[in-house]
């Protein structure tokens, strides 16, 4: 990084993900160029009218491979498979890369295989990969060449549960049930009939039932324990809306300890791990709401909503226990293409090149 601040390539620009990587970038304090790459011949303002007189432009991918040695750092917003034919240059050169798509989410290229059809063109760079959850590997991400970002589903899943399942509440050998909600721009950017907004507005679109791509790296990543890994059940859908994730899990409680756990309870280990309000992990904020009313009340001021994060890179988190069946019950919102994409690699750039890792990340929901 230089005196004049950090020089950030975007390939990949012209989806969802990699406008929202330029968004963040353009305002960062420490960043001074950002170079975003196009395979189309549409200018960047007429694919992103949200960032009209941001004066960005479009480059070719291949003219910043060439000039890699003198960027600081990569973006790779690109579909699975672009990644690692790009990676093993652009390091070579003395970039710095943060990889946003699942090519180097595992660090075994059979597992990766396993759970995306294809072979890994450069498991030599697997070991090194640093996964980017930032709340979990600051001291790695320090000193990394080369991160995988989480998909969006996976680290929102990651931080509602983990607290949960390290302290090894979870029923040994009982699936987590794991229902989950995208907004259709977790589709993509390609057009598709099912996912237009006329046909998802007042619907839902489930998909991926029979085994959905994440449920391995979540599997990969959720603390087992000594009782072995973690069995995930992991359901999704398109919600009628375009940006957020919502994750509601049940977790059955061990049975020598249901009668331990209450909501109290999990709320109190919830903000030991992350802290309250803004002290301790400053992108996780646990609703502590107090409940209100009987039993059957619909009190739904305890719960997060995904109209809370929007926009933001923040993780909310809602807790509750279902006494007579001895199910935890955890809810996670994100904003998809923020905390689930664009903000969480911006988040692991501040702590690689060493600065407040909140940089150009303050801004709270919409």
């Amino acid at each position: 990084m230089s005196d004049d601040g950090i020089r950030a390539a975007v390939i990949g620009g012209t989806g969802y993900t990699g406008g929202e990587t330029c968004r963040l970038l353009l305002g960062h304090p420490q960043v001074s160029e950002i170079l975003p790459t196009s395979r189309g011949t549409e200018s960047f303002e007429r694919v992103h009218p949200n960032l009209l007189g941001s004066g960005l432009r479009f480059h070719d991918a291949e003219e910043i491979e060439a000039q890699a040695r003198d960027l600081d750092v990569v973006f790779l917003c690109t579909p699975s498979g672009e990644a690692m034919r790009r990676a093993p240059a652009l390091l070579g050169a003395g970039a710095r890369v943060i990889d946003l798509s699942a090519d180097f989410r595992f660090s075994d290229p059979l597992a990766y295989r396993a759970a995306h059809g294809r072979e890994h063109t450069a498991p030599q760079l697997l070991a090194e990969a640093v996964y980017g959850v930032t709340e979990w590997h600051r001291d790695l991400l320090a000193g990394a060449r080369l991160v995988a970002n989480p998909g969006c589903y996976v680290i929102t899943a990651l931080l509602g549960l983990e607290p949960l399942l390290s302290a090894r509440l979870a029923e040994p050998g009982a699936p987590l049930h794991i229902a989950a909600v995208n907004g259709t721009t977790g589709a993509g950017i390609k057009p598709r009939t099912e996912t237009l907004h006329a046909e998802v507005h007042g619907s839902m679109l489930p998909y991926s039932l029979q085994g959905h791509r994440h449920a391995p790296e979540l599997e990969d990543r959720l603390p087992g324990g000594p009782d072995g890994p973690v069995t995930v059940d992991l359901s999704t859908a398109h919600g009628p809306f375009a940006r957020g994730i919502y994750i509601q899990a049940s977790v059955r409680v061990r049975e020598e300890m249901r009668e331990e756990v209450s909501r109290s309870m999990l709320l109190d280990l919830y903000t030991e791990r992350y802290g309250a309000g803004s002290e301790g992990e400053f992108f996780v904020r646990v609703n502590t709401e107090t409940g209100t009313g009987g039993l059957t009340d619909k009190d739904y001021r305890r719960y997060p909503g995904l109209a809370g994060v929007t926009g933001s890179n923040f993780c909310h988190i809602g807790l509750d226990y279902d006494v007579r069946r001895g199910i935890a019950k955890v809810v996670a919102v994100t904003d998809n293409l923020v905390k689930g994409a664009a903000g969480s690699a911006v988040q692991n750039m501040n702590v690689m090149f060493g600065l407040d890792e909140t940089a150009g990340l303050r801004g709270y929901g919409l």
